[in-house]
């Protein structure tokens, strides 16, 4: 009997997390499955708990869910408590549900490892104020930026998230057009706007030289925002998918306590093309 895992987001048919999970799991010698489920929020508490009733033992959740798997916690790390938010529950022996939060060491180690980036001492410009978000700025402020932005369409959403990371360090928050004037040596995207073809509203110039965009999306044709960063004139704009394998991988651990090599997998995606 292979152990049972799941990814669970609406939409869901353009994950790429079972085909990832496949190779980690050949590559470490374990036996499991992984399938894409699509769930509404709406039917969230429902799936989780049919899924884990029928022996399931660990589920990734993706947009729009974080928030909704973070409720669902029995108990969650540290990680997870920062970002009220987890992509990540596994079921414990005792049948209680840990969540936990793997985005953001996802992001530093594409960042930093995979892409070469150093952000300490760099002006870093973070777009989106929701789960996504939550998830990457505590790793964000560790690396010590010399500023670190948080745009949003709502400042009030902004302005929350503000005071809850205020303990790990300043973050100055704004809306799109009060960008205007500030130049960025790294912008992130972490709105969902991109998958359905939209940018945020943001002013010309806001690109320092060298400047590197990254959206947390990704899909095989290059998303609107990598669009952008191109045209404006970065020297990389790329999507998600580096992020993707590494929490992945930070997942794996969590459930199977084996951690995968996630070069091959990235290796495999840069030749095919990152967008």
């Amino acid at each position: 009997m292979l152990d049972r895992y799941a990814v669970m987001g609406f939409p869901i048919s353009h994950s790429l997390s079972p085909v990832i999970h496949q190779q980690f799991a050949e590559q470490t010698g374990q036996k499991i499955s992984y399938e894409a489920i699509e769930v509404r929020p709406e039917s969230f508490d429902q799936a989780v708990e049919e899924f884990f009733h029928a022996g399931g033992q660990g589920i990734n959740c993706t947009v729009p869910l974080k928030e909704l798997a973070f409720k669902k916690a029995d108990q969650l790390t540290e990680r997870a408590k920062f970002s009220g938010a987890v992509n990540t529950l596994k079921r414990m022996e005792d049948g209680s549900l840990l969540g936990d939060n793997t985005d953001g060491i996802g992001l530093m180690t594409d960042l930093c490892k995979n892409l070469g980036l150093s952000l300490a001492g760099k002006r870093i410009l973070v777009l989106g104020a929701g789960g996504a978000t939550r998830g990457i700025l505590g790793p964000l402020l560790e690396a010590r930026p010399e500023c670190l932005f948080l745009a949003n369409r709502t400042i009030e959403k902004a302005q929350k998230l503000k005071a809850v990371f205020a303990p790990l360090g300043a973050l100055d928050v704004s809306t799109y057009e009060d960008l205007l004037g500030n130049k960025f040596d790294l912008i992130i995207n972490a709105t969902s706007a991109s998958l359905s073809g939209d940018v945020p509203p943001l002013p010309n110039g806001i690109l320092a030289k060298q400047a590197v965009c990254y959206d947390l999306a990704y899909s095989k044709k290059p998303t609107a925002f990598t669009v952008w960063g191109k045209e404006k004139g970065a020297v990389l704009s790329v999507g998600g998918l580096g992020m993707l394998i590494e929490q992945a991988a930070q997942a794996f651990y969590i459930w199977r306590s084996v951690r995968p090599d996630t070069k091959p997998v990235v290796n495999k995606i840069n030749t095919a093309g990152r967008h």
